[in-house]
């Protein structure tokens, strides 16, 4: 339960939705990370000289939408949560978010294309949501960065072949009009889309016939790392082999080989919105990029992870709504804080005043690859940063052939 501090004023409850178990409890992990790193650090806001004390305070998603929901239930009314907080996950994500829209408590959530955000859960041009907030990067944007990739891999013009599912990932990458697919075309790229496939994906018979027939030297994708994994697979035995996969799913986990194995991800490229190298601080601490993947990499052990950088912005964006809020304990006015904040974070900058639409704040992105590294069996690398200042590129695109 929510409570007071020494002076009678009732703590400023920061509520976070995290997957600590199931099947995205892996995607949960920076957000857990990023909480348990700043809860020392964020104990009060200031604002005209006065202090409120703040609690970070965590709800187990369990991976479902239900689960999600439930956990929005409790940190709304048990714990008196004053703003909520959430990344990742294609169904657990809108359902927070839309939890918190019914319920009438300000939100902010990370690391889901802004389109299928905002237009996906029924916002318009004009009519927007009143208290859920976004910053990300769009469908767009991932199409600008792979149409440089695929330059990058054999100039303008490139037959891409799209292996794209039935499902939101792929009616949203192929939408005429807000999707990956316009944009690419307009780039003067030909993408052979030969239908929807049924994830899990049993085989890509079509996929293959059609990418064939049309020549495609290079295949676009937003599949799963099993279904990728499969992909890859098979399609030397169907006369298929790509010089340059890109994906925007699953590819921001470092890939592991197993059994000697490549991993599927091995050699792909893919969208880069956070490293060590980015040129960036925190507005909490001054703490930079690099020293936020050392903590990391410290405190567990393990390679750091891009959603880390957009976890531990968003605990940027609350204390600073919290902050500015005329009265942080009413939800109408941490929204419009939230409506209102222009901040430079460790994620880089988050502007809410400038749209693309009202409730999204964009994030910059570059184009890497998963390659063979020095630390870690594989290790991200930065092969086209043109479209983000001051973060230099690492290395060069590699081509199967």
């Amino acid at each position: 339960m929510a409570q007071a501090n020494g002076a009678g004023e009732e703590e400023l409850t920061v509520g976070v939705v995290v997957a600590e178990t199931g099947r995205l409890a892996g995607l949960g992990e920076p957000l857990a990370f990023a909480m348990s790193l700043l809860r020392p650090k964020l104990r009060r806001v200031t604002r005209g000289g006065r202090a409120r004390a703040v609690r970070l305070v965590g709800r187990d998603s369990r991976s479902s939408a239900d689960g999600a929901r439930r956990a929005v239930r409790e940190l709304v009314e048990d714990e008196r949560a004053r703003i909520v907080l959430t990344l990742a996950g294609t169904e657990v994500l809108p359902a927070v978010a839309d939890a918190c829209e019914a319920a009438g408590v300000p939100c902010v959530s990370s690391t889901f294309p802004w389109q299928v955000y905002y237009y996906g859960r029924g916002a318009t041009d004009r009519a927007p949501f009143r208290w859920t907030y976004h910053f990300c990067w769009g469908l767009d944007d991932i199409a600008d960065t792979f149409a440089d990739l695929w330059e990058l891999a054999g100039g303008p013009g490139r037959t891409v072949g799209c292996l794209w599912n039935d499902g939101p990932q792929g009616a949203w990458s192929r939408h005429d009009e807000r999707g990956f697919l316009p944009v690419a075309r307009a780039r003067g790229h030909h993408l052979v889309d030969p239908g929807g496939y049924r994830e899990p994906a049993a085989g890509f018979d079509g996929h293959f016939a059609a990418f064939r027939e049309s020549g495609a030297e290079i295949v676009t994708s937003a599949a799963t790392g099993a279904d990728l994994g499969l992909f890859r697979a098979q399609a030397t035995e169907h006369g298929v082999s790509p010089r340059l996969i890109t994906c925007s799913r699953w590819l921001a986990y470092p890939p592991v080989p197993t059994d000697g194995r490549r991993p599927p991800q091995a050699g792909v490229a893919t969208l880069v919105y956070w490293t060590p190298d980015h040129p960036y601080r925190s507005s909490i601490d001054g703490m930079r990029a690099a020293e936020l993947a050392e903590a990391y990499e410290r405190g567990t052990g393990r390679q750091w992870l891009q959603p880390l950088g957009l976890a531990y912005a968003l605990f940027e964006v609350a204390a600073h709504a919290l902050a500015h809020a005329d009265d942080p304990t009413d939800p109408a006015s941490v929204a419009a804080a939230l409506g209102g904040t222009r901040l430079e974070t460790i994620a880089g900058p988050l502007d809410w005043t400038s749209g693309p639409v009202p409730n999204i704040a964009p994030v910059r992105l570059a184009g890497g690859q998963w390659q063979p590294g020095r630390r870690y069996p594989y290790e991200l690398v930065v092969v086209d940063g043109r479209r983000l200042e001051g973060l230099p590129a690492g290395g060069d695109l590699i081509l199967t052939g």
